[in-house]
């Protein structure tokens, strides 16, 4: 390839598990979000809240895939990788990344900061075009205290994991009503660019929890779709950001 800037389009959603509702009216949304994905046309996307597998769930819908949700979201052509962060009484859900490009490597890093909340990161090693791109998918915990905490791991693991000139992207939902957790992550010279864009709750936006933040990249777009079609599919909206490899 021979593109001498070209644009990378990255997606970040919490899927809230593939179901919608409480009790016995809650529906099953991942058909549809399978079709959102695809429809995001972004060359990675970042996923919170996956399913790997659910009994009860399973039990509930007839529809329920057979397939782990990171592999069946997947586009044709998208490699998927899942990683779990909590394990619960009827099954596991966590992180998951879906690529374009071509996965060189990945890991989990454990970044929980109390019994009731399981919580991780998942690092992955993308080819863009010559360059190593790495991506970090987190969500964070509900605690303000907690995700201090967690943004301390999660700097401490960037200076262990990832060389200061690689290009870095940092994806998910971070559970932040307000400034502390951008403050905090522009002192590891990562940076949420644009006027906020609400994502939460999708039927009436009012704040931006989800976010990309970028390292060694040139900022170009920042977008949420919306319309009654995103806002049944999850509580969260997706964030669709684009850049450019910085020379």
């Amino acid at each position: 390839m021979n593109t001498p800037n070209p644009t990378i389009r990255i997606a970040t959603y919490n899927i809230h598990k593939g179901v919608q509702g409480v009790g016995p009216v809650r529906r099953l949304e991942i058909h549809n979000l399978v079709l959102a994905v695809e429809a995001l046309d972004a060359d990675v996307v970042c996923l919170q809240e996956v399913r790997q597998h659910n009994q009860r769930e399973a039990r509930h819908f007839a529809a329920w895939p057979q397939l782990g949700q990171a592999d069946f979201l997947a586009p044709p052509g998208y490699e998927a990788i899942y990683r779990t962060n909590a394990i619960t009484r009827h099954g596991e859900h966590g992180n998951a990344l879906l690529s374009r490009w071509p996965v060189l490597s990945h890991q989990h890093e454990d970044i929980s900061d109390h019994r009731l909340e399981q919580r991780g990161v998942l690092h992955v090693t993308l080819q863009v075009y010559s360059r190593v791109m790495h991506v970090l998918v987190v969500h964070l915990g509900l605690v303000k205290s907690s995700r201090g905490r967690q943004i301390a791991q999660l700097k401490r693991f960037i200076e262990r994991e990832i060389p200061p000139d690689a290009p870095l992207l940092l994806a998910g939902d971070f559970n932040d009503w307000s400034q502390s957790v951008q403050l905090a992550l522009a002192q590891a010279d990562l940076h949420a660019w644009g006027v906020p864009q609400p994502t939460f709750p999708s039927r009436l936006p009012l704040a931006q929890l989800d976010y990309v933040f970028a390292r060694g990249l040139k900022p170009v777009s920042l977008t949420v779709p919306h319309g009654r079609a995103w806002w049944r599919m999850s509580d969260h909206l997706p964030l669709i950001a684009e850049f450019t490899l910085a020379n």
